[in-house]
């Protein structure tokens, strides 16, 4: 909707502009045409020697009609100017999905900023001249079979498998922080560690952060009978506290247990140790946080099985979400869908998984293959990684204040150690993407300009002046804001979670999944979701930082052929099947035996 009134009203700009222009013309007519009447009021030609003679009555009347003429145009520049102006800020000033008034990404417009300008350029030729060329290298697919030889199986029953405790040592209650992603692992951690202690876990809640401002709960984003009918041979689960315990003050007798409490990435045998003699003291302890709190290794295979099932299996989107999640998929892909009912889109949407009637309708139709890109490109990024981004001294002012007000504890150790160059930072691969260089990178791998593409999330820092060189190269890009409609939105908004939980679908389904973070936990959680269910057919691009740094320090120099080789190069190597390293997170990389079975 946005966009069809920004498009009307630059139209109405247009047809100001020729008006005004009409009208100075015109009056400019007037005048001459007056001057060119005689006495009588008839038209004078003005031939032979009394040409002269008229100019030299006439000398002032002329001077006079050509200033007001060159006043008229410098007025009409004026106007204009002020209404595009206008119009233009007026246009990037629109409600967000949260329901805030910001501008149309991140901040106000400001100049377009090129790091690349040189590799742009080259980028921009070798699509053209690849537009009409077979695609060489084909990014669209896994490039390893191997990857097909993994099937999903977390949710199977073995001999060895824990099974619903016999005795029950108390209650575990978990207050999760951050945002959808973050909360989804709290989840599943505590379900893992309510079997570990032999304890019923009580549905998890989540904090109102001050961040997301996102009054959301359980039952808002999962479906809450479905997760407790899945893993009801696996751990007890409650929807609320026995009377008798809801009226502990669970701080006073000590149960409350912060992050400050718990290590991070703690191991089993921690909570056996911290956490098990309260639970059984006082019957009940209460999780605050829980933001990364349970390790990945050593940790017993049973444990490790029961949290893929949670992840994997019983975590299901409610059907609010699920059915406005298919219609985002139906517009991304242009109401053309796959033949076969996908394993991904099953999980994800339920019963509105889009399908067809017929295989002939499918051939008939097409299919219209998009790439979902995930450009961690936020104000708070930028910041967070002290890099320079081309922005100049105001960029570098305000990045530093955005520091001193949202991250004072990183001002602190900031002052306390030793400084890093912007160079060095750069060349550690601690710079999140710009929009430019992701759309480098997905040139480089010869992605063609027409390429529909999903930018999830979209409050990029520096608005369009820092799409600009993203959309130039690729401009079939889409948001969830522009493909739903303002009412199809409307049940979302101020829910930030559900936001999100919009974007991890249309980022899960898409044929090709990009990240510019592999350690975000969106990108994380999708890029496991489509290695679990994706049966070898759902590619996912993971540029490394490190590499791509060295790369493009020696922008003014290297050849587009060579750009693209090593590019390809290192996207190529992320890709390779690997099984689960130690201390890997098993969201992110379920390939492994206690959760998906080799054929």
């Amino acid at each position: 909707m946005s966009k069809n009134n920004n498009n009307n009203n630059n139209k109405s700009v247009l047809r100001l502009k020729d008006y005004r222009v009409r009208s100075s013309d015109s009056l400019s007519k007037v005048v001459l045409l007056h001057n060119l009447k005689d006495d009588s009021g008839k038209f004078n030609p003005c031939k032979g020697g009394n040409r002269h003679t008229w100019f030299r009555r006439n000398v002032k009347s002329v001077a006079f009609m050509f200033v007001l003429t060159a006043f008229m145009f410098l007025l009409d520049s004026v106007m204009v100017s002020v209404f595009g102006s206008i119009n233009f800020h007026g246009s990037s000033s629109t409600r967000n999905s949260d329901g805030r008034e910001e501008d149309s990404v991140a901040h106000k417009e400001r100049p377009t900023v090129e790091m690349y300008g040189r590799l742009l350029n080259l980028a921009s030729s070798a699509l053209v001249a690849e537009e009409f060329k077979q695609e060489s290298l084909n990014f669209w697919e896994e490039p390893y079979q191997e990857a097909s030889k993994w099937t999903p199986c977390a949710d199977k029953r073995y001999p060895t498998s824990l099974g619903k405790p016999g005795e029950n040592n108390g209650y575990i209650m978990v207050s999760a922080n951050g945002g959808l992603n973050q909360q989804r692992v709290a989840i599943c951690n505590a379900v893992a560690v309510a079997s570990l202690l032999n304890a019923t876990l009580v549905l998890p809640k989540f904090l109102y952060s001050n961040v997301w401002k996102d009054p959301s709960q359980f039952g808002d984003i999962y479906q809450e009978d479905y997760f407790m009918r899945m893993l009801k041979d696996d751990v007890h689960i409650v929807q609320e506290l026995p009377l008798h315990l809801k009226s502990l003050d669970i701080e006073a007798i000590g149960s409350l247990i912060t992050d400050a409490d718990i290590v991070k990435e703690a191991k089993p045998i921690d909570y056996i140790r911290t956490v098990l003699p309260l639970l059984m003291k006082n019957k009940v302890v209460h999780f605050l946080g829980f933001g990364n709190r349970l390790g990945f290794d050593p940790f017993p295979p049973e444990l490790q099985r029961l949290r893929c099932k949670c992840d994997f299996h019983a975590l299901k989107f409610v059907p609010k979400i699920q059915e406005v999640g298919s219609l985002l998929i139906k517009r991304i892909r242009k109401f053309k869908y796959h033949a076969a009912e996908r394993q991904l889109d099953k999980q994800l949407l339920g019963d509105f998984t889009p399908s067809i009637s017929s295989k002939e309708n499918y051939v008939e139709r097409g299919s219209s293959r998009y790439l979902a890109l995930h450009l961690r490109f936020e104000e708070d990024m930028a910041a967070y990684s002290q890099c320079d981004f081309g922005g100049g001294e105001h960029e570098k002012k305000e990045l530093e204040a955005y520091r001193e007000v949202h991250f004072p504890l990183l001002i602190e150790r900031l002052k306390n150690s030793k400084p890093v160059s912007l160079a060095e930072l750069r060349k550690l691969g601690k710079c999140p993407l710009t929009p430019e260089e992701a759309a480098l990178v997905l040139a480089a791998l010869g992605f063609k300009r027409g390429t529909y593409i999903y930018l999830a999330g979209s409050r990029i820092y520096g608005g369009s002046s820092r799409m600009h060189p993203f959309t130039n190269l690729y401009p079939n890009l889409v948001t969830k804001e522009t493909l739903l409609t303002y009412n199809e939105l409307a049940p979302f908004r101020n829910f930030s979670s559900q936001l999100a939980a919009l974007d991890f679908i249309a980022c899960a389904t898409s044929d090709v999944f990009a990240m510019t973070d592999s350690g975000s936990q969106l990108s994380s959680l999708v890029s496991g979701f489509r290695t679990y269910y994706g049966d070898g057919h759902a590619p996912t691009l993971r540029p490394n930082k490190k590499r791509l740094a060295a790369i493009f320090s020696e922008n003014s120099t290297i050849g587009w052929t060579t750009f693209e080789d090593r590019v390809r190069k290192m996207i190529e190597e992320g890709q390779r099947v690997r099984v689960r390293g130690s201390g890997r997170s098993i969201y992110r990389q379920p390939r492994c035996p206690e959760c998906m079975c080799r054929l």
